[in-house]
C-alpha cells in the first residue's frame, strides 16, 4: 500500500525501548530498537531481531510484534508523524502484537495509538493472550485525521488511552489492521501514558466496557 500504509518502504531494522517516567512506572517507548524487526526479548534480557538489547523488565513479545522507525529518522521507513516519543513505535504486519509480562501486573496500564481502522486491545490473565479476559479496549479510527505538525507521515494523530481492571494481567493483545495500526509509550503503573505530547486528548476506558470517554488535556 506504499505511502498509504504504516510502513512506507521496504523492511529493515528492529523493535523498541523502555524508559522510566516515574518511580514504579515503566514506559516502553521503543527507542533504541531497530527498524521493522521482531521485538522478541529486547526488554527481557535478550535482543530484538537485529541484535539490539534494552533494559530487562521481564517483558517479551510474540513473533508478530515489530519496532518501526519514523521515515524522517536515519534508517527508518515508517509512514507516521507526531509520535509521542520520536522516533520508534510498535506495529505488526501479520496477526496481532502480543506482549507478555510473566510477573503480572495489577495496576492500570496505558498507551498511545494511531490507526486508520477500528482496533481492539485485550488484556488477559494468562501468557500469550490466553486465560480470562480482564479488559477490552475498543479503539476508533483516528490516525490520519485532523493532524498538524510533522508533514511527512500519514499516520499523524496519536491518542492516549488508559484502562483499569480487576485481577492480575500477564499478557496484552494489541490488535488492529496489519500495517494500519501503531502503538507507542506503553505504560505500566499508570492510567496515563508517559511522555505526553502537547496538546493531547486523554481517553479513559472503564473496566471491560470498551467505551471511550474523551476529554481535552493540555500538556
Amino acid at each position: 500500500m506504499f505511502r498509504r500504509s504504516l510502513i512506507a518502504l521496504a523492511l529493515a531494522g528492529s523493535f523498541f525501548h523502555v524508559g522510566s517516567a516515574a518511580a514504579s512506572v515503566i514506559v516502553l517507548d521503543f527507542e533504541g530498537a531497530g527498524n521493522a524487526v521482531s521485538l522478541n526479548n529486547f526488554y527481557n534480557g535478550g535482543t530484538d531481531g537485529a541484535g539490539n538489547s534494552g533494559t530487562n523488565y521481564g517483558i517479551s513479545f510474540g513473533p508478530n510484534a515489530l519496532s518501526l522507525i519514523d521515515g524522517d529518522a536515519p534508517g527508518g521507513t515508517g509512514n507516521f508523524a507526531n509520535e509521542p516519543s520520536p522516533s520508534t513505535i510498535m506495529s505488526f504486519l501479520t496477526g496481532t502484537a502480543v506482549l507478555n509480562y510473566a510477573p503480572g501486573f495489577t495496576t492500570g496500564f496505558s498507551f498511545f495509538y494511531s490507526s486508520s481502522t477500528a482496533a481492539s486491545v485485550l488484556v488477559y490473565d494468562g501468557l500469550d493472550a490466553t486465560g480470562n479476559l480482564l479488559a477490552q479496549i475498543d479503539l476508533i479510527a483516528q490516525g490520519v485525521s485532523n493532524c498538524s505538525g510533522d508533514p511527512t507521515g500519514r499516520f499523524c494523530n496519536w491518542t492516549p488511552v488508559g484502562v483499569s481492571f480487576a485481577g492480575t494481567a500477564k499478557s496484552i493483545d494489541f490488535g488492529g489492521t496489519v500495517d494500519q495500526t501503531g502503538y507507542d509509550n506503553i505504560t505500566f503503573g499508570s492510567a496515563t501514558p508517559g511522555r505526553l505530547p502537547e496538546p493531547a486528548s486523554l481517553t479513559l476506558v472503564g473496566l471491560g466496557l470498551g467505551a471511550l470517554l474523551s476529554r481535552r488535556r493540555k500538556a
